[in-house]
């Protein structure tokens, strides 16, 4: 009796790991691509994680999320888009604008991909329409790079006898040029000029500030790039240190002491899209699923390091601005 009562012990024993690794292998996982880095984008994911808890999945429990990060480095998608694909996730996530989406969708025709993109969509391939988007691919467009106009006029109030802004891109960043154009003719329309500087790396960037500096140009605008997320307190360093008024697209820069910021609130973006990838997991399709278009746009002022730079805002900017960092 004890022999029979020890082999269906040892039985017992090995039974439950073998089910446990079969519930684990059964547990969905969401496969999540960034152009940034993850020190950047700490609360973030933490956002991300927020959407998915509200879509009913929690990390570790009943779902698993297999990250990885570019650190602003684009030529490493492709391969980080296909190494998720291979680890059978149920979707693909990603974040860091285009680079990141156009590397998920070539890597897969089949897996589910919510993008995150600043741009359109529909002209990038990702998808053939807002309200039914086909194929595997869905998600929300940030508007970034239609707000480039915006963010010069709000910097054309700050200083508007200023003739010349001096405009940051990255040309690895498929948008870089069409961000430049776009910038160009407002500036234009304003009867100001505008001078374009590209830079990828970080002596690239400090080299366009020192020129920007020699060339006397009293402001800058940041165009919207994930790379410059990731960069951004050396960007912050580099404009206090030529006493540079900077304007950037999102409110983490002035948080962390960029002079302001006009764009969506990014963490906002980030639980949407975990909805959006909660109702994937549940059965929904991509096709069926809109691309996302936020409505609401944020004006985040740093008053401190304005007295830094020995700047007044208007009252008129101060009246508009969402968020007042004194």
């Amino acid at each position: 009796m004890r022999r029979r009562e020890l082999i269906v012990g040892l039985a017992s024993a090995v039974a439950w790991p073998i089910a446990s690794r079969a519930q684990q292998q059964a547990m969905p996982v969401i496969g999540f691509l960034s152009s940034l880095a993850p020190e950047g984008a700490v609360p973030l994911v933490a956002a991300f994680q927020s959407g998915l808890s509200a879509s009913g999945y929690v990390e570790g429990k009943n779902v698993a999320i297999e990250y990885r990060w570019a650190r602003g480095d684009y030529d490493r998608l492709p391969e980080l888009a296909r190494e998720l694909v291979t680890t059978r996730a149920a979707v693909l996530a990603t974040t860091g604008g285009e680079p990141a989406a156009l590397a998920a969708k070539a890597a897969s025709s089949s897996v589910p991909v919510v993008f995150m993109v600043g741009g359109d969509p529909v002209k990038l391939g990702l998808v053939a329409s807002y309200n039914q988007p086909g194929g595997n691919a869905t998600g929300i467009n940030l508007l970034t790079e239609a707000m480039e106009p915006k963010r010069l006029g709000i910097l054309r109030e700050l200083l508007p006898q200023v003739p010349m802004i001096a405009v940051l891109v990255n040309p690895k960043f498929p948008p870089a040029e069409l961000q430049a154009k776009e910038i160009e003719t407002a500036a234009r329309s304003f009867g100001m000029q505008a001078e374009v500087f590209r830079a990828t790396a970080d002596i690239e960037i400090e080299a366009a500030f020192q020129a920007i500096a020699d060339r006397r140009i009293a402001a800058l605008i940041v165009a919207t790039d994930p790379s410059f997320v990731t960069r951004r307190s050396h960007l912050i360093a580099l404009a206090a240190r030529h006493m540079l008024p900077t304007m950037y697209a999102f409110r983490e820069v002035a948080l962390s002491g960029g002079l302001m910021s006009y764009g969506i609130d990014l963490a906002d973006a980030y639980r949407q899209q975990a909805l959006y990838v909660g109702r994937i997991l549940k059965g929904e399709r991509p096709t069926d699923l809109p691309v996302f278009q936020p409505t609401k746009f944020d004006l985040v002022i740093n008053l401190k390091t304005a007295k830094s730079l020995d700047l007044t805002f208007p009252p008129s900017l101060l009246a508009i601005a969402d968020e007042v960092i004194e």
